[in-house]
């Protein structure tokens, strides 16, 4: 118990945690933004787990003169729409890349990260239904060989044979994007699980040939678990833990990567009467979401990631399961810190909140303080 609340403390830093006071979870997040470079031609945008053993690769010795990385993902650093035009080919780059990364800058935290392109998660994927997608992964990470898996891909493996890259090499298939929705792509090389904890993940979007209804704000956010040998709450370089991989249980649960991501980092930002649109995948490995706005109500959820389905409307709480994808929009109305939170609401003491700052008027006649007035 004295591990739990010093764990919850340093979360808070000075803030008294309750479930109906999410926001005392805000002030303990940060962390540094960088972006990604992409070729500009490109949009930079065996899945059985294997037997309870250590891998034959080990992750070096931690090095304190290095500074750690940024890995997160900003969810505004997605794609615009594809709109409407014929399909061509799509010629998309992934680079596998392992390297230290920030998990929590405010403790010192920090976690040996596989990632595609160095962020978490991976670019998304944008595309037109019918186009031709070529793919090419490149692995320059140090330690193992990687691949890729699309959900989007229909043949064996979702690529993941033709994909798969020793230390060094590059691999390049070929597919036909021929059903619409949002999918998720991630490391499919074996054990799958640890390559998907740690960080190899990432959403392709597969838009139908009319588009999608236009918005104001879109944002492109991820679940994830990280599996540590330390309870959540340690500073210094963590290393993985595959025991509690195998027995599914995560020490943090995180939005793009890492504690504070979509806080003190990279805060969504809208303004009072705008629609936002969230494109919201779940990594996993293991865990089921219940992403849910904290003040609001979804105005349209895709289910399950179809675009090909009419969208539910008026929806307070979704389920997207691992390996899943939906699509949330919302209209918020009165200015404000709204939270994205998964409401298993203890996970937000294992790092998994964020953030959506409205600005505008107030709005009394909507929301106030006191008596009816």
């Amino acid at each position: 118990m004295t591990n739990i609340r010093n764990r919850i403390r340093m979360s808070c830093v000075g803030c008294v945690f309750t479930l109906a006071q999410l926001g005392c979870a805000m002030c303990a997040l940060g962390q540094a933004a960088s972006s990604i470079q992409m070729n500009p031609m490109e949009h930079d945008s065996s899945h059985i787990m294997g037997p309870r053993e250590e891998p034959q690769a080990q992750s070096p010795e931690h090095d304190p003169i290095q500074a750690a990385a940024d890995i997160v993902r900003d969810p505004a650093d997605l794609p615009g729409p594809v709109g409407k035009r014929v399909p061509q080919l799509v010629r998309v780059l992934l680079v596998a890349q392992e390297l230290e990364g920030q998990l929590d800058a405010l403790l010192g935290t920090t976690y040996e990260y596989w990632t595609f392109n160095g962020k978490v998660p991976g670019p998304m994927i944008r595309v037109r239904q019918g186009d031709t997608v070529e793919l090419t992964l490149k692995n320059e990470g140090r330690l193992v060989s990687h691949s890729i898996d699309l959900h989007a891909a229909l043949g064996p493996g979702g690529g993941t044979d033709l994909t798969e890259a020793k230390q060094g090499e590059t691999r390049t298939f070929t597919f036909k994007a021929i059903v619409p929705g949002v999918f998720v792509y991630h490391c499919g090389t074996n054990l799958a699980a640890q390559h998907i904890s740690n960080g190899m993940y990432g959403l392709i979007v597969v838009e139908p040939p009319e588009g999608l209804p236009p918005v104001d704000h879109e944002f492109y956010v991820m679940q994830g678990e990280l599996y540590t040998v330390e309870e959540i709450g340690g500073a210094g370089h963590q290393k993985t833990s595959l025991n509690k991989l195998m027995d599914e249980r995560p020490e943090y649960f995180v939005f793009n990567g890492a504690v504070g991501a979509l806080t003190t980092e990279h805060p969504m930002h809208a303004k009072a009467g705008e629609t936002v649109r969230i494109f919201f995948g779940v990594g996993g490995p293991n865990m089921i979401s219940s992403p849910h706005v904290i003040g609001q109500v979804l105005t349209r959820v895709y289910n399950e990631g179809s675009l090909a389905s009419p969208p539910l409307t008026s929806v307070q709480t979704t389920v997207v399961p691992p390996g899943g994808a939906t699509v949330i929009e919302f209209n918020p109305l009165v200015p404000g810190s709204y939270k994205l939170v998964d409401h298993a609401l203890i996970r937000v003491a294992r790092g998994l909140v964020g953030a959506i700052d409205v600005s505008g008027p107030p709005h009394p006649e909507l929301f106030h303080e006191g008596p009816a007035q």
